[in-house]
């Protein structure tokens, strides 16, 4: 399913994933990502920009359009990934506070609670322009040997795998599959493996009948606790609770939750569709303490 992007003529763009998904992105002809993004992952785009987004599955962002004004207000890092000589289009994979505010957002982010996303807009924001992103991935895995991985991890993601089977599959040493598979990835191999334990287990908790004690083993786990343990870990809410929330909802083949696309700048924040104004939410401490509290939990 295509999606376009576009940022506005002064706008610069975030967008957060709230959930992973498989997508390939294309600007002017080239693609310049083709790949599964985890949750918390960023897209990151210069004006003026527009992508085409080929999702091959479920997806769910929430985009913040940031305007010059706010952007000035913040100490930025001269290599960052607003800076003039950056590329204008970039997929951020792994990003520990994204992650964190993806996952809050996840639970509280509606149209009653406008205040509370465009706090951590502005948060998001400021944490990007400190970041500066690697200027060189000749030491990360190539792609064709992280295919050969990720094939590998599908194919056999029902026994016990070891960083050695993962390594073999890759061709290559164990510590020197490590540091170039974290490279390429922004995970530890290992972490990687359970997020794809987990994705597989929510493929199957959605759409069978499966006991959780069969998905467990089903996905690679020796017991359902520790399968449990590790869920709720990482998607924020037990195996039994995911399915139960999954099958309530009345979603299409394809479920897409594109959120709202919040406006930020230093004098005033508006929503796309419901404009309101307020002079303070530019304020370094507008965030209250029950949305740093949300975010430490």
């Amino acid at each position: 399913m295509p999606s376009n992007i576009v940022t506005q003529e002064d706008r610069y763009l975030i967008g957060l994933a709230l959930r992973s998904t498989q997508v390939r992105l294309i600007q002017a002809g080239r693609t310049i990502f083709d790949g599964k993004i985890p949750v918390g992952a960023l897209h990151i785009a210069k004006p003026p920009v527009r992508s085409t987004a080929h999702f091959q599955s479920a997806y769910d962002f929430i985009y913040f359009h940031i305007a010059p004004s706010f952007l000035d207000q913040q100490p930025m890092s001269p290599h960052g990934y607003f800076a003039h000589s950056e590329p204008v289009d970039r997929i951020l994979l792994r990003d520990p506070l994204a992650e964190q505010l993806a996952k809050v957002l996840s639970d509280r982010v509606d149209d009653e609670d406008l205040a509370f996303s465009l706090c951590v807009g502005q948060t998001l924001a400021a944490h990007v322009v400190r970041l500066a992103p690697p200027h060189s991935k000749t030491n990360a895995l190539p792609k064709w040997r992280l295919r050969l991985v990720e094939d590998y991890i599908d194919r056999h993601l029902h026994w016990s795998i070891g960083l050695a089977d993962l390594a073999k599959a890759a061709g290559l040493s164990r510590m020197h599959f490590a540091a170039l598979f974290r490279a390429a990835t922004g995970y530890r191999p290992r972490e990687y493996l359970l997020q794809k334990r987990v994705e597989r287990a929510k493929a199957l908790l959605g759409n069978s009948d499966m006991p959780l004690a069969e998905i467990a083993l089903a996905v690679g786990f020796s017991t359902q606790a520790h399968f449990s343990t590790v869920f709720k870990r990482m998607a924020a809410s037990t195996p039994a609770r995911w399915r139960a929330d999954y099958r309530s909802e009345t979603a299409s083949p394809l479920t897409v939750l594109e959120r709202d696309r919040y406006d930020i700048d230093e004098h005033r924040t508006e929503h796309s569709e419901h404009p309101r104004k307020s002079p303070t939410l530019g304020r370094p401490d507008y965030c209250s303490d029950r949305f740093m509290s949300a975010v430490r939990s």
